[in-house]
């Protein structure tokens, strides 16, 4: 299956898990708005979130894929099962306990990750209480990662791209069926992630029996390939999950800003995650995996050819989604999210943390597509140090901005934050030889540019004021936000084809698997 193909496929699935969770969060902003029951919500379920891309979808699957991947290029099938088995019964030892530890303290963990929450009475107890709900969350869909990366591994991505549906399903049914009957509502929503983390577990299983993958886990933390996944996992702890840390950090001084803030900033980050999801994530998925076989076959050229190809679709696709979601963020919201709760006020909010996070959606993509260039070579340690950087960084950009511009600083911090880990990537790859950008890179830069001033221009001349917006009916919102996300698509579109841009431009690298 080539590049492309993969690609698409793991975005559609993903598109589809969009789409129902923009469904979910609607359903959240229509019962709850931006109310301290949503904000209590938004950290409870952030903080399992957290962990799961730090160590599972983070570090543990960056370390394992290309591990995993080198047994299946080298070793036999019953080495590949050894391994599999050593690396669950590990995973599932330390998930366990540290999910125990995480419902057990879990009034600690809302004060160490929110504790402005203190300040505002019964706050901080609601949270607690829908953290020790939302935790267990964490070992489910660590397991369920790390399923995934078995089917990645094999080439199978449509499976664990269409699993999150399941999470999605679970959240909607549970704020429309079982909120009502709890006294606390929000309490029901918290149930709906508990058991939409099981679901996406159980629904991996039969997909690894098809592959002779689904074996008994056994605890064997000595075995050869499990310790080569633990050293490498160390440092990419660090590595891959900078912008989750950056996004808790964030949330953490938004608790301290209005109450609401929180929740603006969830909004936001909630439909920057649509374009960073379907496409940008995709693309990681994708890549990681080749590369591996890449890089364990001595493919040099090839493992240079699919990073390039990487960060041309990065150009072609963001720089659009960059401009759309800064120009139609207020229509974008309103259209999503304005009914029963949500305020014109809570628009306006959201739309300036969400235009302040879409500046950085290249910088988003770039690593995504960057980062594999280490981890498929098993180097953890350079992406820690870029980590490291890049955090700090924004640390210094948080302090800079929160004042002048309150939440949608902490959300333009993250994304400066964004470009300094892309570029430092970027430049460690370039420096080293291991990137080599190949002919048409100018010429694609110009047909960007004039695609993105044509399709901007278009949006900035059609695109009706807030007040529209706030006024129309449903299907009003949806029919003109639809009319001019198309125009401003067909015009860049349009555009890239009249300065002549063709798809052998974009075709997958030479030495693709």
């Amino acid at each position: 299956m080539s590049l492309l193909r993969s690609t698409a496929t793991v975005s559609q699935m993903t598109l589809l898990s969009r789409v129902l969770g923009l469904v979910r969060d609607i359903i959240i902003a229509t019962v709850f708005g931006a109310s301290m029951a949503a904000d209590a919500f938004v950290v409870a379920f952030r903080i399992p979130n957290l962990f799961r891309r730090l160590f599972a979808e983070g570090a543990f699957s960056q370390a394992f894929v290309p591990v995993l991947a080198e047994y299946r290029e080298q070793r036999s099938q019953a080495e590949m099962q050894g391994l599999v088995a050593a690396t669950a019964g590990v995973l599932g030892v330390a998930l366990t306990a540290f999910t125990v530890i995480g419902v057990l303290a879990s009034p600690l963990f809302i004060y160490l990750f929110a504790p402005g929450f203190a300040k505002e009475p019964g706050k901080l107890e609601l949270a607690s209480e829908l953290l020790q709900i939302t935790f267990p969350y964490l070992a489910f869909i660590s397991l369920t990662a790390f399923a995934g990366g078995v089917l990645n591994t094999f080439r199978k991505f449509a499976v664990p791209a269409f699993t999150p549906v399941l999470l999605n399903v679970c959240m909607i049914g549970a704020a429309v069926l079982l909120a009502p009957h709890f006294s606390q509502p929000i309490v029901a929503l918290a149930l709906g992630v508990f058991l939409g983390g099981l679901a996406q577990l159980l629904f991996q299983f039969p997909f690894l029996r098809k592959l002779n993958m689904l074996v008994l886990p056994v605890f064997k933390p000595a075995h050869e390939g499990v310790r080569r996944v633990l050293k490498l996992m160390g440092p990419a702890l660090f590595g891959v999950s900078v912008a989750q840390l950056n996004l808790l950090f964030d949330t953490l001084l938004a608790s301290f800003l209005a109450t609401g803030s929180v929740t603006w900033l969830y909004y936001s980050d909630r439909l920057l995650e649509f374009p960073l999801g379907v496409f940008g994530i995709a693309l990681g998925t994708v890549i990681l995996p080749t590369l591996s076989g890449h890089h364990t076959n001595g493919r040099g050229d090839a493992f240079a050819h699919t990073l390039d190809w990487g960060l041309r679709w990065m150009l072609v696709i963001g720089a659009p989604a960059t401009l759309g979601l800064i120009l139609l963020a207020q229509p974008i919201l309103s259209t999503a999210f304005q009914y029963q709760a949500m305020t014109d006020f809570d628009v306006i909010m959201s739309a300036r943390s969400l235009q302040a996070y879409s500046v950085g959606l290249l910088g988003f993509i770039a690593i995504k597509v960057l980062a594999p260039g280490y981890y498929s070579r098993q180097d953890t340690r350079s992406p820690v140090r870029i980590g490291i950087i890049a955090l700090l960084s924004n640390m210094v950009f948080n302090v800079m901005l929160i004042f002048p511009l309150q939440h949608a600083g902490l959300a333009l911090a993250t994304s400066m934050s964004a470009f300094v880990n892309a570029g430092l990537l970027f430049r460690g790859l370039y420096v080293a030889g291991i990137y080599r950008p190949t002919a048409g890179w100018s010429a694609l830069i110009v047909r960007i540019v004039a695609a993105s001033v044509v399709m901007s221009g278009v949006l900035l001349w059609g695109v009706p004021s807030l007040g529209y917006w706030s006024d129309a009916t449903v299907f009003q919102r949806v029919g003109q936000l639809a009319l001019w996300v198309v125009a401003g698509a067909g015009s860049y579109g349009a555009t890239l084809v009249i300065t002549g841009l063709r798809p052998r431009h974009l075709a997958g690298p030479r030495g693709s698997l």
